[in-house]
């Protein structure tokens, strides 16, 4: 893999770039391109020199191709630059203009693809000290990782085709030439134009409503980075859910939308409460097919939902708190590079705790928090094991690596416990005044990890005197020992009942109870007996994670026959149900396990099972059998995760 520090420590001379790849680049032999000293690990992009304000886009999405044609029209902050670099990964550029209303033809350069990088290719274009406006007509292609394109097999409805983008981390440069890192904040437009009978969304003020023609126009007024430009196109419908928000989904599951989310508005209320004024006007949720790769996207003004979240009973919904919470945390103030992860992540995950005890409790809350917990020691010992056991540090170092393996429970679940102990020391009232005025003073800007250390010691440690080791917290590897201990009543009782269950005792028997009934010489016979409904989602999940890790397949069908694990809906549980039951050889769970796999690409729920069986040779032939036919129901992010799995490329 080629460092892009290297890459950009001395003078560009053409010969770096004699295998071109597109066709129609102008001879640029005259051009000397002087790249930026400082630079984000993952982008090419100059934007000290020169970087983009606003980009208009003209697309068309072509169903038939499977391809996007657009032009990207980026109005520019230039600084003196007479070379503009931009980031494409897998597009076809077909020319590049300068100009706003009379455009002319400028020469460009596209760098070699180095075949190991995740960074696709810097875009190089001449433009003089003074040009604001530089327009890029291109194409996508089959080598697009961030655009799903789903037959309507795929979807809910079965008639119509969909498709969406996934940005997250340096995936919007496969679909739009831009300049991608999330230190630059851009406003922008959009003029869209889909199959009449579709309708298309972005992360902007958006239609309620299909249009007749097929053509849709959007804008984003507030400052974004690009990783939140999101694009869905499909048969659509919207149900209001509150006064500034609602849900879009196919027209088949709009009722249970509607059910599932329905407390939407009061997390709004509650998270305004806590850190201050939703800033983004409205807030709706857009519920795509299974194949999406993630739980949520937080798009500002359009959350991207994975449908496994819709359960009928509401055991999901923190992960709209999350999404919510990413509209203080990520898109008001967000990371500066991807080294800073945990400063999206770790504030979100706190922040949505908060929002779930304003909501149900601080039972709930805690168990949410344990189960956490509980993924982050899993993660801990698998990264200390790795190549890369600085990885469990929370501030990182991922130059020459993919930006997606800083993803882990490092960033959301270790970052949330470092401001739950600091919270814990200074006292909730302080803390929350103190992360109120971080919202503030630092909206629509990027923020590095050294940037927030500071404003915490000014703001917060030395004014009320405190010594806490911020540093030990963030630049050091694993769990500090101040880190903060929850202790949950109902959790441990979860726990104990497995624990009774392993040790052999019948959880299930009936007991039978005779009350007097008042005024009456009789009595009534009520039968008591364990069933699911007698705790809630959270508590089987601890119940299922304490069992032995390997246990008797008769236990399991037993529990099977009384508690229907492998059937619910809710794929939290199930997914710890269906690993265990690979360890333990239950294989009844196949059938269920193998629908499962072909229709959920949620990558939370698929790297688990896909790497429990893995883990001895049967189960992997069956397991690479099932991804040969599931594969192609996967978003790129979880089919390449996936791929390594089954086939450690």
């Amino acid at each position: 893999m080629r460092f892009l520090s290297a890459f950009f420590s001395s003078i560009f001379l053409l010969s770096l770039f004699v295998a071109c790849e597109s066709a129609g680049k102008k001879n640029v032999s005259h051009t000397k391109v002087i790249a930026d000293s400082e630079f984000d690990n993952h982008s090419y992009s100059n934007i000290r020199k020169i970087r983009t304000k606003h980009l208009h886009l003209d697309l068309d999405v072509n169903f038939e191709k499977k391809k996007i044609y657009g032009v990207a029209r980026h109005e520019m902050e230039n600084f003196g630059a007479d070379t503009a670099i931009f980031d494409i990964k897998g597009l076809e550029i077909q020319k590049i203009t300068l100009g706003k209303t009379i455009e002319k033809e400028t020469d460009f350069l596209i760098g070699q693809w180095d075949k190991d990088s995740v960074l696709g290719q810097p875009l190089l274009v001449k433009i003089t000290p003074k040009t604001k406006y530089i327009n890029i007509y291109y194409q996508t292609t089959e080598k697009t990782e961030a655009i799903d394109w789903l037959s309507p097999e795929l979807t809910t409805g079965k008639i119509h085709p969909y498709m969406y983008t996934q940005g997250q981390a340096i995936l919007t440069r496969s679909w739009i030439p831009l300049q991608d890192s999330p230190a630059n904040r851009l406003t922008y437009s959009a003029k869209v134009s889909v199959p009449k009978d579709l309708m298309a969304l972005m992360s902007a003020e958006n239609p309620t409503e299909k249009n007749a023609d097929g053509v849709y126009e959007f804008e984003m007024k507030q400052a974004i980075p690009c990783y939140l430009i999101a694009l869905a196109v499909g048969n659509l419908t919207y149900r209001k859910l509150g006064p500034s928000c609602g849900v879009y989904s196919e027209p088949e599951m709009i009722y249970s939308c509607v059910n599932e989310f329905v407390d939407l508005p009061k997390m709004i209320d509650a998270a305004e409460k806590l850190y201050g004024k939703y800033q983004w006007e409205q807030y709706d949720l857009i519920v795509l097919p299974y194949s999406f790769p993630f739980g949520g996207m937080e798009n500002p003004r359009l959350t991207f939902v994975n449908p496994t979240l819709l359960v009928g009973d509401r055991s999901l919904v923190s992960v709209i708190a999350h999404e919510l919470a990413h509209s203080w945390s990520g898109n008001l103030v967000t990371n500066a590079s991807w080294d800073d992860f945990w400063l999206n992540e770790g504030f979100t995950v706190y922040f949505e705790n908060r929002i779930m005890e304003s909501l149900y409790g601080k039972e709930i809350a805690d168990m949410l928090a344990l189960i956490e917990f509980q993924e982050l020691q899993v993660d801990l010992k698998e990264i200390a094991a790795s190549d890369h056991p600085e990885d469990t540090k929370l501030k990182l170092k991922l130059a020459g690596r993919n930006p997606d393996d800083g993803m882990t429970d490092i960033a959301y679940v270790k970052g949330a416990f470092f401001l739950k102990t600091i919270e814990k020391t200074v006292g909730r009232e302080k803390m929350d005044i103190f992360l109120k005025a971080y919202f503030k003073k630092y909206a629509f800007q990027t923020i590095t990890t050294e940037k927030f250390v500071t404003f915490l010691n000014t703001q917060l440690l030395q004014p009320n005197k405190l010594s806490f080791n911020s540093n030990e917290w963030i630049y050091k590897e694993g769990i500090p020992n101040n880190c903060i201990k929850i202790v949950s009543p109902r959790f441990e009782a979860a726990q104990q009942l497995a624990d009774r269950f392993a040790a052999g005792e019948d959880i299930f028997k009936k007991e039978i109870k005779w009350l007097k009934i008042k005024g009456r010489k009789r009595k009534k016979k009520l039968i008591i007996q364990l069933t699911r409904d007698k705790y809630v989602a959270q508590e089987w999940q601890a119940f299922v994670r304490r069992l032995p890790t390997t246990i008797d397949p008769e236990l399991m069908r037993k529990l099977d026959a009384n508690l229907h694990f492998k059937t619910w809906e809710n794929a939290e549980v199930r997914t710890e149900w269906f690993t265990l039951g690979i360890r333990s050889g239950y294989l009844e769970i196949r059938p269920n396990m193998e629908r499962f796999l072909l229709k959920v690409g949620r990558r939370k729920y698929l790297s688990p099972i896909y790497s429990e069986l893995a883990k001895t040779p049967e189960n992997l032939a069956w397991a690479k059998s099932v991804f040969e036919k599931a594969k192609g129901n996967y978003h790129f992010v979880s089919r390449s995760s996936i791929q390594r799995i089954l086939y450690k490329k």
